[in-house]
């Protein structure tokens, strides 16, 4: 497995991480919990470190599941969860106050069953709360050893320099990959000259990029990444398709999954650190660790890259 170092941290990063948020059990359906323990030792065992995980998927649910399949393995793992995401009347709601940051921790460290966090993310801005007192008490954290490295998730470069005025910034969790490549205009390149790592969530267009479909999937009760991901919708569909076309025919040239082309396309790219990959199985984490022990070929990404500018118009917010 390949491995990158994280920003400016001493953290080295698998560069096929495993995220769960399927294993939250309120977006991508039902999952079984045992299950879910069992992908998360088959991903160790496949040799990725990083698992990424949240209070919001499944209220605590995903947190407690990998609190639970990594006893005895922690030192194997870095984990990595977030804050600013809470249940309240009427919904999620985001809460980055200094009491709720706090409240926050404490019951992640409990669900996770560990005594400190290795990388602390803060999951959505808070629009409501000056983000300057929400770093204030992350800092205080930090120093009473709840966390050691602080990163933020679906941030824009002027709240990272407001973050970073302030204190350090190990990484960046923004929407990366063939299907959605926005962050390429402007945050990859601060990224990259700030030296902030980039863990790239939706890596795979949930599957799309991995050859699952060859028809647009309807979707079980209770399943609800359509909503999520635009590009189970015209237009996008049907280009997807023409471009997972491409992957395919390089997949069969080295005997590879389709998803492996997809994922080295993504952590092949300057500044990303590794690609997050959702599963709620052993098979499909052993399937998509397998990519990170080879490379693409200087060609084969040009030859994907064209394509991609073929077929999307070279529009980065297509």
């Amino acid at each position: 497995m390949r491995t990158k170092q994280l920003g400016k941290s001493d953290l080295q990063v698998s560069v096929v991480a495993l995220g769960t948020w399927p294993m939250g059990g309120s977006t991508y359906g039902q999952v079984d919990n045992k299950e879910s323990i069992a992908t998360i030792q088959a991903a160790l065992d496949a040799g990725i470190n990083l698992i990424d995980t949240a209070p919001a998927y499944g209220d605590g649910r995903a947190e407690t599941v990998v609190g639970n399949a990594i006893k005895g393995r922690r030192d194997q793992v870095i984990i990595a969860t977030k804050v600013g995401v809470v249940r309240k009347p009427g919904g999620k709601w985001r809460d980055l106050t200094p009491a709720s940051i706090r409240q926050q921790i404490e019951g992640s460290l409990r669900r996770l069953n560990v005594d400190t966090i290795d990388l602390y993310q803060i999951h959505w801005p808070d629009p409501d709360t000056p983000i300057e007192d929400s770093i204030a008490e992350l800092v205080k954290l930090r120093e009473e050893g709840k966390f050691r490295y602080l990163g933020v998730s679906n941030f824009d470069t002027g709240l990272m320099d407001s973050v970073t005025r302030m204190t350090e910034l190990a990484s960046l969790q923004p929407h990366y990959s063939l299907l959605n490549r926005e962050i390429e205009k402007d945050i990859l390149p601060y990224c990259v000259k700030n030296q902030i790592g980039i863990l790239a969530y939706g890596s795979l267009g949930s599957g799309i990029l991995a050859g699952k479909y060859n028809e647009k999937p309807v979707f079980k009760p209770g399943d609800t990444r359509h909503n999520f991901y635009r590009f189970f919708h015209e237009p996008m569909w049907s280009k997807a398709m023409r471009l997972v076309d491409v992957l395919r025919e390089i997949a069969s040239n080295h005997g590879k999954p389709v998803s492996h082309i997809a994922i080295n396309w993504l952590t092949q790219q300057e500044g990303v650190t590794c690609a997050l990959v959702g599963a709620r199985r052993p098979s499909q984490i052993q399937e998509n660790a397998g990519a990170g022990s080879w490379t693409l070929s200087d060609a084969e990404l040009k030859q994907i890259n064209r394509a991609w500018e073929h077929i999307f118009g070279g529009n980065l917010d297509a």
